[in-house]
Order: C-alpha cells, then structure tokens, then sequence
C-alpha cells in the first residue's frame, strides 16, 4: 500500500469518528469536573500504556495547564504516574492492583474517577472503578471498540465506536477529547 493512501484512509476514518462524537456527553463531563470543585472533591486518572499516557496529559492540561492560567483549580491526578508505586503493587500483590490499592483508604465518595480504556476490560481498571462505585463515587469512562465492562460501569461513558484492534484511532480520539475540554476552559476564560 502506498503510504499516501494509508495516510488519507487513516484521515478519513478518523475525521468518521469524530463526526460521530456526542458532544452532550463532553457537557456532562464538564459539570462533572466542575462539581468536584464545588465539592472539594479529588480526580483520579487511570489508564494502562497509550491511556496512561493521555491520563497524563489530561492531569498536564487540566491541572497545571489550567491553574497557571487562573482559568482552574481541579485537583487531578494520575495514577500511572509513578512507577516504582506501580511496579511495587504489581510485584507484590498483582497488576489488577495498581489503580485500586492507591485508592483505597483514600477514596471519597465525592471524588471523580475518570478510566480510560479501549477495550473497557482492563482487569486493573475494572478493579479500581469497581471499588469506586462502591464507595458512591462518579465514573467517568472513555472507551472504544465494544466498550467492554467499563462501558457498564460508567455512570458517564465517552465512546469511541471504532472496529476492534483499531488502538490508533481510538486513542487519537480520546486525546482530543482531553483538548477539547482544555481548549473549552481557556477560551471561557477565567471566573466565567
């Protein structure tokens, strides 16, 4: 295949899903993250590899991004972040930990957990926003292909519906989603 044709295929394809975006669900996503102001409340970031990844930059664009700007004050972190807490969860007591065992004893129930996953059927996500919804908080999920089990779990769900396998796609999605909403806060501005 010639790389010109690939390059406007995979052009194509992408521009059909974010056609297919329902910005109603972006809107609640925004008061969800505004109520966690209001409330005092923590947001949790979970993902694992190219998610991790746009878990981290979602906490760079909507915590220090936006604070230096005097736009926003979320208190956001990112639960891949840190790999020797990571690593040592993982060792110890097992992967489907790594998420859940640094929330645990300090998860409130106002706090928001936004997860991130293609497939929706990462045992350590499921595991976190499991104990999550137990404890009565909001979850946020962003998923693709079928959705898996986060998609059920969500008491929000971004979805990105692309063919299975199609990680590309999908995480380009979710990554715009992340600037959309960054986008969004520093064109309102602050104290809007």
């Amino acid at each position: 295949m010639k790389v010109e044709i690939f390059v406007k295929d995979y052009v194509t394809r992408l521009k059909s899903l974010l056609d297919d975006v329902d910005t109603s669900v972006i809107a609640q996503i925004i008061d969800a993250l505004e109520d966690t102001v209001e409330q005092k409340a923590r947001i949790y970031v979970l993902g694992n590899g190219g998610s991790s990844a746009t878990a981290s930059h979602m906490v760079n664009d909507l915590g220090a991004g936006l604070r230096r700007r005097g736009i926003m004050n979320f208190d956001v972190t990112s639960l891949g972040d840190n790999s020797p807490v990571i690593t040592a969860i993982a060792n110890d007591i097992g992967y489907e930990n790594t998420f859940y065992m640094q929330m645990q004893g300090l998860l409130s129930p106002k706090d928001l957990i936004i997860a991130i996953s293609c497939s929706g059927d990462s045992p350590n996500i499921i595991k976190a926003t499991s104990y999550a919804k137990e404890l009565g908080c909001k979850v946020i999920g962003v998923t693709g292909f079928e959705g898996g089990s986060l998609r059920e779990l969500s008491d929000i769900n971004f979805h990105v519906d692309a063919p299975q396998g199609e990680y590309g796609l999908v995480e380009d999605v979710h990554m715009i989603l992340d600037h959309i909403i960054y986008s969004y806060y520093v064109q309102r501005g602050p104290n809007a």
